[in-house]
């Protein structure tokens, strides 16, 4: 698919990291599955991606902690 931040580069099945800070917890996740644009490296996550990581994140904000995990499937 074409990429919609730079609108010149091609995606391609890859992996990205993504660091989220939420109140007092900072949780960075590697390993997620998404689309890569292979120009400016924006990453696309699918729908059910995108809930894994919520749930990811949301886990580790209740327990208040930094966290930095692998993605996991559900």
């Amino acid at each position: 698919m074409k990429c919609a931040l730079c609108r010149t580069g091609e995606t391609k099945s890859g992996t990205t990291s993504e660091t989220y800070e939420v109140g007092g917890s900072v949780v960075v996740v590697r390993g997620i599955p998404a689309e890569v644009c292979q120009q400016c490296g924006e990453a696309y996550t699918d729908e059910g991606t995108t809930r894994q990581l919520e749930r990811i994140v949301d886990k580790a904000r209740r327990a208040g902690v930094v966290v930095i995990q692998e993605y996991q499937a559900a």
